[in-house]
């Protein structure tokens, strides 16, 4: 459980991220500045550079990996690990209001469009790839570093980024819809070996 410090740090960092795409989303990334999305949060820019080093930092980060992978710890035990993504992937977006999926849009959007922030993602993927094998870690009883769960989950990601990568259908279901398609086809193609 998070303590109180922590859980206004969250939401402080969320809510920055927010401003941040709605600005994106009215403006342009471009033309959006930091002291804009600082302004829009009712913080300072220091205050902003604590939470994220840098403006593409505000796309880059998604903040609802750990959430998601929490729920594939959490989801019920007779699930493989790749069903157990599809449902906390599921579960996840099923919880969210509408201008946040708008806004996950945006995010994915940007990604797919301005070249700094699609070469960012690139570089960003250890660390969803990290948590997930955490997460399968945790839930088959291996240790974190096995280096077969972490192959797996690269694999998992590398898939899964394909639908980062193509054209927004503009509808945040069918989205969510083609992800469970994209998780599926994984389950196909890739197999975790056993311990």
């Amino acid at each position: 459980m998070l303590s109180l410090r922590e859980r206004k740090k969250a939401k402080t960092k969320a809510a920055l991220q927010e401003h941040a795409l709605r600005l994106f989303r009215e403006q342009g990334y471009a033309e959006t500045t930091v002291e804009q999305i600082a302004a829009a949060a009712e913080v300072s820019p220091s205050t902003f550079f604590r939470y994220f080093p840098a403006k593409e930092d505000t796309v880059l980060t998604d903040l609802m990996d750990r959430q998601t992978f929490q729920i594939m710890i959490d989801a019920p035990a007779e699930l493989s690990p790749l069903a157990a993504l599809k449902y906390a992937v599921s579960e996840a977006f099923q919880d969210m209001s509408d201008e946040h999926l708008q806004l996950e849009m945006v995010r994915n959007d940007l990604i797919r469009s301005v070249p700094e922030l699609r070469r960012g993602m690139l570089m960003e993927l250890t660390r969803p790839r990290d948590l997930l094998a955490e997460a399968v870690a945790v839930r088959l009883g291996r240790p974190v570093d096995d280096p077969d769960l972490r192959m797996w989950a690269a694999a998992v990601m590398g898939v899964m980024m394909t639908l980062a990568l193509e054209e927004p259908s503009g509808d945040p279901g069918a989205s969510i819809a083609r992800l469970g398609m994209l998780i599926d086809h994984i389950d196909r193609v890739v197999h975790l070996p056993e311990e």
